[in-house]
């Protein structure tokens, strides 16, 4: 089959279009932005999708990623505040907001960001003492990023992050390090021991004066009823002595052998419950207890005469006494005067 001039025209008509509506549609993927350039200047920037530009008067100039991205900040020495040679490493986040900035306004952008994150490690780090610089990591990281944040934005790009991974000192500092912090423990145990110790001390000194104020108190308290005690007792002998004496004054004889024989009695048993007593030599009888009684009441008669009875109220005569057994006892001597009957004594 033969073509014809007019033919091939319309055939080379049909390929040259579609040629031209291949360059002039351009599919943007999601995440990236193309710029485009009109005779070598910028002119738009395309979104994702389906777009179209002018052939051959218009033409893509950069290709950019607008996803944030990571960038490894390699291994660096850095020498501290106080003079300690220490490695560094870090990693940078930064994403793209304006495409036609990050194309035109930079050379080679992930190069320019490393730099800069590079040389702004070696600022900061630099101003920080080695403890400072190894306890301080936040710090470090929020300083970093907002210094080199400040630094790109003039070329539409925005770091979110900046992180120190890794902060190698030398070994020798790392094992003086070590030292010192078994040291610093060491001598916290000690305190902490010392304190502890200390504590103990004073709480067994405080227990041992509560016991001794304890105590003395209860001393007080027993000193105090004893001598409320005796002085009720005291009272109660004087209160008997002044009722006996009353007795006596009026005249009444068996108050004075009550008190006698009373006296007589209790004096008898503080001798036979001596403790270090084994046998008591009684110097009298036991009916030599009612006869001085009796000498008593004579003499008393005596001493009163009439006033202490009258003439038809005769004394009381004491029963006699049942006649004791017989003991092991040495009789005593009937020759012993009796200080109390009157009867041996005349």
């Amino acid at each position: 089959m033969l073509f014809g001039g007019f033919d091939i025209v319309v055939i080379v008509l049909v390929i040259f279009v579609i040629l031209v509506l291949f360059a002039g549609i351009k599919t943007v993927p999601q995440g990236y932005r193309y710029t485009i350039e009109r005779f070598g200047r910028y002119t738009r920037t395309l979104e994702p999708g389906l777009n179209l530009i002018t052939p051959f008067i218009e033409r893509v100039g950069a290709k950019l990623n607008v996803m944030e991205q990571v960038l490894n900040v390699p291994t660096q020495e850095v020498i501290t505040k106080d003079n300690a040679s220490v490695s560094a490493d870090a990693v940078s986040f930064y994403q793209v907001l304006n495409a036609a900035q990050a194309a035109y306004q930079v050379s080679n952008l992930e190069n320019a960001i490393l730099n800069l994150t590079m040389t702004n490690i070696r600022s900061v780090m630099g101003s920080m003492d080695l403890d400072e610089l190894l306890s301080n990591r936040d710090a470090i990281n929020d300083r970093l990023l907002r210094v080199v944040d400040e630094a790109v934005h003039p070329w539409g790009i925005k770091v979110t992050r900046v992180e120190i991974k890794d902060i190698q000192p030398p070994r020798d500092l790392v094992d003086a390090m070590a030292r010192q912090m078994k040291a610093e423990r060491e001598k916290r145990a000690q305190v902490l021991e010392a304190e502890g110790s200390r504590n103990a001390q004073i709480l067994r000194a405080e227990g041992a004066k509560q016991s001794a104020i304890l105590q003395a108190e209860g001393q007080r308290e027993a000193a105090f009823r004893n001598a409320e005690a005796r002085e009720r007792l005291a009272e109660a002998e004087a209160k008997a002595t002044k009722m006996v004496s009353e007795a006596i004054a009026a005249g009444d004889i068996q108050a004075i052998n009550y008190f006698v024989a009373q006296k007589y009695t209790e004096a008898l048993t503080s001798i036979g419950s001596a403790p270090n007593s084994k046998i008591v030599m009684m110097p009298m009888e036991a009916s030599s207890i009612l006869s001085s009684l009796g000498g008593i009441g004579a003499i008393a008669r005596e001493v009163f005469g009439d006033a202490g009875s009258s003439p038809s109220t005769p004394l009381p005569v004491p029963p006699r006494p049942r006649p004791a057994p017989a003991r092991s006892t040495p009789p005593i001597n009937p020759s012993t005067p009796n200080p109390f009957n009157p009867e041996q004594e005349r």
